[in-house]
């Protein structure tokens, strides 16, 4: 099983751009599908964005889509979630989250998580 350590979050005017990384422990990283998920107070923890293992197929929430890019990097087992045009909605707790086999966008569905960064957008 893999662990898990994001990084990258910061404070951000409306408009800006951050790039989020997670780092994975573990041989098999390649075999993970991983995804973004975010959390902001009080509300529940939504899909952001998620890829599979190769890295071949990518999958957005609508909110995100043409704004935010999911990208891996196997041999560093890394993945990274580059976020642009963010805007204050944006502001929450991302977490990043590793599943095995397959996709989904409930975040139940998925064994392995991160500790979250925290991403701040100001108006």
């Amino acid at each position: 099983q893999v662990q898990l350590v994001e990084s990258g979050g910061g404070l951000v005017q409306a408009g800006g751009s951050l790039r989020l990384s997670c780092t994975a422990s573990g041989r098999t990283f390649s075999s993970y599908l991983m995804a973004w998920f975010r959390q902001a107070p009080g509300k529940e923890r939504d899909f952001v964005a998620a890829i599979t293992g190769s890295g071949g197929t990518t999958y957005y929430a609508d909110s995100v889509k043409g704004r935010f890019t999911i990208s891996r990097d196997n041999a560093k087992n890394t993945v990274y979630l580059q976020m642009n045009s963010l805007e204050p909605e944006d502001t929450a707790v991302y977490y990043c989250a590793a599943r095995w086999p397959g996709y989904s966008r409930n975040y139940h569905d998925y064994q392995t998580w991160g500790q979250g960064t925290q991403v701040t957008v100001s108006s």
